[in-house]
């Protein structure tokens, strides 16, 4: 779950993994714990922290700091990446795919860190070879730095480009998507059921009631003086 590091900034940090590691001494067993944090905005921005201590909150803390001060820039295209990107590290490699708007973010929970905390919404992964999660967080790091945009690409090569079929997708799903949504809550349902009961029929001991002393009961009309029947002809 994200956490929030500063309001002012929208800074926020997800922790990857806690590992515990021990060391035989001469008293006993020490322990020590090391962090895997990922902080970013969710606008472009995103770093990655690894330490030590301890104690777990003090690890994570000071990872916090340390991806905080890591903190790097990297190109968007909408919500999705400009192109497609492969990054490596150790044994694992990570393969990230644009995708059009409404796919989500399809990813496993190291690979997933690393690109909501960069504020991608639209993309597919894969993980090829091992899955560490710390192999896989900074092979997806890896992978980012790779990321050129259309206008540096432009500079690069010293003329303009067309349309890439990233941005084609992202344009033809845009426009099926529901532009704004309404604020007001949905009525809660009526019971309409026995409206019809109700108005057929008046209360009971009424004079439209089934046993009532009006005309339109059974009642009613047995109990009815003689003298007021039609005359007879």
């Amino acid at each position: 779950m994200a956490e929030i590091i500063d309001e002012t900034s929208n800074i926020e940090s997800t922790t990857v993994g806690v590992y515990r590691t021990s060391a035989t001494v001469a008293g006993g067993r020490r322990f020590s714990f090391a962090a895997l944090v990922v902080v970013g905005n969710r606008s472009g921005r995103v770093g990655i922290g690894y330490a030590k201590s301890t104690q777990v909150p003090q690890s994570i803390e000071k990872a916090q700091k340390e991806g905080r001060r890591k903190m790097r820039a990297f190109p968007m295209q909408g919500k999705t990446i400009p192109h497609t990107a492969e990054g490596r590290f150790g044994a694992t490699t990570v393969r990230l795919i644009p995708a059009a708007p409404g796919t989500g973010v399809k990813a496993g929970a190291s690979v997933r860190a690393v690109l909501e905390m960069f504020g991608i919404q639209d993309c597919l992964s894969k993980v090829y070879g091992s899955s560490n999660g710390k192999n896989a967080v900074k092979a997806t790091f890896d992978a980012l730095e790779k990321l050129r945009s259309r206008e540096t690409v432009e500079l690069l090569r010293g003329h303009s480009i067309q349309a890439t079929a990233v941005e084609t997708a992202i344009r033809r799903g845009a426009a099926f998507m529901v532009s704004s949504r309404s604020a007001e809550k949905m009525a809660a349902p009526q019971n309409t059921v026995d409206d019809g009961r109700s108005k057929g029929r008046g209360p009971r001991g009424g004079g439209g009631g089934r046993g009532g002393s009006g005309g339109g009961g059974r009642r009613g009309r047995d109990d009815a003086p003689a003298g007021t029947g039609a005359p007879a002809a």
